[in-house]
């Protein structure tokens, strides 16, 4: 969301953005895909997943709530889980979650 990434520190997305940095951009980006479709029920405790980028995320879960832990030591919550469409289930996080590359 738009939110997660204002939480980034200034100037950090229209760095991203340039043309120059398309591929620390890409990093990024594909460290939020995960193959497969997986449900938050699908979604277990101490879960690693593997992301389209090549890391793990880590996944935490304590009752209905989700939350994902990245490389560095970040951690987002899940806000909105299972929004369903025809590529894939997407679940919203408040945090841009960061590789360690």
């Amino acid at each position: 969301t738009n939110a997660a990434f204002d939480k980034l520190p200034a100037g950090t997305v229209n760095t991203l953005v340039m043309p120059e940095n398309k591929t620390k951009l890409t990093t990024i980006l594909t460290y939020h895909v995960v193959p497969g479709r997986l449900m938050a029920a699908d979604l277990k405790d101490g879960q690693t997943l593997t992301t389209v980028e090549g890391e793990n995320l880590t996944v935490h879960r304590s009752g209905n709530t989700v939350m994902i832990h990245d490389a560095k030591g970040g951690m987002a919550n899940v806000t909105i889980p299972n929004v369903v469409s025809s590529n894939g289930i997407t679940h919203v996080i408040d945090t841009v979650l960061m590789p360690t590359k």
